[in-house]
């Protein structure tokens, strides 16, 4: 997607009838290159896909520290990676205190961090959870569903038409985030919107005809803005990538995978000013600000999946993978 969202992170786990496949997995190993025996943090585990290959790669002195807020994504990936014994720490928490949750499992600085942002396969094909309209489920989209936090129905319960509008548009980028706003608040005062069939069918009719011409479907945009706002993914990527740098041993590498455009400019901005630290005047000959830069970016732009890979694995083709390197 790079603009919206259906396609998102998979793990190679094979849950009951779904096998997952860890996007970009060549290339993440490629760009972290970890050295046998290393210490490696996965802040975004998922069901285990990235994680099983580093875990192989570390050889039997190395570690893993696993983090998700997701406790089923945890459950799954403590099953898939038992053959690693305590090699592999799993880590219940939200990334973007990767330090703080790095720390309570004794470990204060890694040779690499893996974070593969947004929502697996796992998440999106289970209609309980609600992050899709494809079937019908509770409007719910948290990935902590124990975190206090509001849900989807919550939040288009509380939200007024502006704020609707301003999270629509902000969130998913959507044209016609006010007509969608306007439908959602018309059906609510007949009926609350429970459900993820219920919002797609007022979704649908708030856009209308002219907005069912086009590649994705009117809903998208939508689940997405929520999807985003229930987890709030987008500002807790500057922590996430601080943090991550902040753990990194020197020469140690940073890679993040992003799925669509307001996640991928965030980690760009991200980098980009851990890249450019130093705060002085630009005719000032000398730095005097003492604010060294922390990271060198290891790729030149986004890396993006194969064709090779979008062809196997069509959930993949929004991927795009950025990485960077302590600086000593």
């Amino acid at each position: 997607m790079l603009a919206a969202d259906p396609a998102r992170r998979e793990p190679t786990l094979s849950e009951g009838n779904v096998l997952h496949q860890p996007v970009m997995l060549d290339e993440v190993l490629r760009l972290l290159d970890p050295p046998p025996g290393a210490v490696v943090i996965d802040a975004t585990l998922g069901p285990g896909g990235h994680a099983e290959a580093l875990l192989s790669r570390l050889g039997p002195a190395g570690r893993l520290i696993g983090i998700d807020r997701d406790p089923s994504a945890l459950e799954h990936a403590r099953a898939r990676l038992a053959s690693f014994g305590d090699r592999f720490v799993p880590v219940h928490g939200d990334h973007r205190e990767i330090t703080s949750l790095a720390a309570s499992v004794g470990v204060g600085s890694v040779d690499a961090v893996l974070a593969d942002l947004g929502v697996s396969s796992a998440q999106l094909d289970d209609a309980s959870r609600g992050f899709a309209f494809s079937a019908d489920g509770p409007l719910d989209m948290r990935m902590d569903p124990a975190s206090g936090g509001p849900s989807a129905a919550e939040l288009i319960a509380a939200l007024d038409e502006p704020e609707l509008t301003d999270l629509i548009a902000t969130w998913g980028e959507d044209r016609n985030a006010r007509r969608i706003a306007r439908a959602i608040v018309r059906e609510r005062g007949h009926e609350p919107i429970r459900t993820t069939r219920h919002l797609r069918e007022v979704v649908e009719a708030g856009a209308g005809p002219a907005a069912r011409r086009f590649r994705i479907h009117p809903a998208t945009r939508t689940f997405q803005a929520l999807r985003i706002a229930v987890n709030r993914e987008i500002e807790g990527i500057p922590e996430l990538v601080s943090g991550a740098v902040s753990l990194l041993r020197p020469r140690g590498r940073l890679a993040v995978i992003s799925f669509h455009s307001l996640e991928d400019r965030a980690v760009k901005t991200a980098l980009h000013e851990l890249t450019h630290r130093c705060v002085c005047p630009p005719d000032l000959p000398v730095c005097g600000c003492g604010r060294a830069n922390l990271v060198r970016l290891v790729t030149s732009g986004a890396v993006v999946p194969s064709d090779d890979e979008v062809a196997s694995n069509p959930r993949a083709r929004s991927a795009r993978l950025r990485a960077a390197e302590r600086l000593p």
